[in-house]
């Protein structure tokens, strides 16, 4: 008696590896594995990549910043830029400048009227640069969101598949039953696995993506009231 109990064990034991449970699993639970593990691998691409990006834009502004308000006129700011690596307040400072060229170009100057247009580009600027950033957030959003009722759902597969083969066999022994319920559970697991990540990850990002809007919309009130009184007083860049 107890050498059957011991050899029953045992092959519980061997069916619960991960491996083995990716095995037993039906077509249906296989493909919620295969589903929740992409999701995986695409969320954890972009919170990587996005992890990069935003390290690297802290250190590019402050730079930029730095050499912004070094107290040189905005042709030679323009021109040390671009040796500067790109970042979103340095293209709204170029698309700024280029603004301010092209009014240069024509015979007379509206003071007004090149502080509205001046006004407007920013603000395109702005709003490119916060999509930009924002790329691909919405995949975090659907994967943190959608990969619990996956996992959900190859949960309840398998727990069906557990009352199936009790059915079949009669048998209420552990040895029937735990199969189906680790493959519910392992699908749970990895929904979550799934979720939480990007989850999280969505919302340091959007916050992040928010510091750095609001980084622009300071930069571009800090310019525009520091051309506008250049234009007033000489009526010239």
């Amino acid at each position: 008696m107890e050498s059957e109990v011991l050899l029953e064990t045992s092959q519980i034991n061997d069916e619960f590896t991960l491996l083995s449970l990716f095995i037993r699993a039906d077509i249906v639970v296989k493909l919620v594995i295969f589903i929740l593990f992409a999701a995986s691998i695409i969320s954890w691409t972009i919170i990587v990549h996005k992890i990069r990006l935003f390290k690297s834009l802290r250190e590019i502004s402050k730079k930029f910043e730095e050499e912004f308000w070094s107290g040189r006129s905005i042709k030679e700011i323009s021109k040390q830029a671009l040796t500067i690596e790109d970042s979103p307040i340095k293209y709204v400072f170029l698309e700024a400048v280029e603004e301010i060229e092209k009014s240069n170009q024509g015979t007379r100057k509206d003071v007004d009227s090149l502080s509205f247009r001046l006004e407007k580009t920013m603000d395109a600027a702005i709003d490119f640069q916060t999509e930009k950033l924002s790329e691909y957030f919405s995949y975090l959003a659907t994967i943190g969101s959608t990969t619990p009722f996956i996992g959900l759902f190859g949960t309840v597969w398998g727990i069906m598949n557990s009352f199936q083969s009790i059915a079949i066999s009669r048998n209420t022994s552990l040895a029937v039953v735990a199969p189906g319920i680790a493959e519910a559970l392992f699908a749970t697991a990895l929904g979550l696995l799934a979720a939480i990540p990007a989850v999280i990850a969505y919302n340091i990002f959007t916050s992040q993506v928010n510091e750095e809007n609001a980084r622009m919309y300071r930069f571009k009130e800090h310019f525009s009231v520091i051309f506008s009184r250049g234009l007033r007083t000489s009526n010239k860049v």
